[in-house]
């Protein structure tokens, strides 16, 4: 969704309310694509603080499906949002690009709601995502997800020289 900024821009002390739905379906970068499963809209408030400064708050949150990191079965997972940007509406495109302002959400006057929510949900992307903290993966071998029952591959010899280890852990493992 895009807001057009220009009314509040040269309204010095104006606030502007807006509930803006998400038009995105999908969130797409450098880990894969993630299906966006539920979205809330996202509720803005844009108030122009004198000289053409702009301060915009808001809040929501996405649902998205993302792969459990050991058995790659989809979990839903709620990730929210909180929006706390400041923008100078004196200067150009090219000099936000000039001053490093990665504010691919503002093109001349129009607020790209869909990207500065994009660029939110990446800030706030879980580091380690599992369906239970009990999951057992999959097998090594073939594939088959453990969680579900054994898949009846043949267990790895252990190493020899692991042994003594190995029976350190078994003697303090907690039932």
């Amino acid at each position: 969704m895009q807001i057009h900024l220009s009314d509040i821009t040269f309204s010095e002390g104006k606030t502007m309310q807006v509930t803006a739905e998400l038009e995105m379906d999908r969130i797409n970068f450098q880990l894969g694509d993630f299906p966006i499963l539920e979205k809330e809209p996202a509720e803005l408030t844009v108030v122009n603080t004198g000289d053409r400064v702009l301060e915009i708050e808001g809040e929501g949150s996405v649902t998205v499906g993302i792969p459990c990191d050991r058995c790659l079965e989809q979990v839903s997972v709620k990730i929210p949002y909180h929006i706390k940007k400041k923008l100078d509406m004196k200067l150009t495109d090219e000099e936000r690009i000039n001053d490093l302002d990665e504010s691919s959400y503002l093109t001349g006057m129009d607020l790209d709601v869909d990207r500065l929510v994009y660029l939110e949900v990446l800030m706030g992307w879980p580091l380690k995502t599992l369906c239970n903290e009990d999951c057992k993966g999959i097998c090594k071998s073939c594939g088959k997800n453990l969680n579900e029952g054994p898949c009846g591959c043949a267990e790895e010899p252990k190493d020899p020289r692991m042994a003594a280890i190995s029976d350190i852990f078994s003697k303090f493992k907690e039932v």
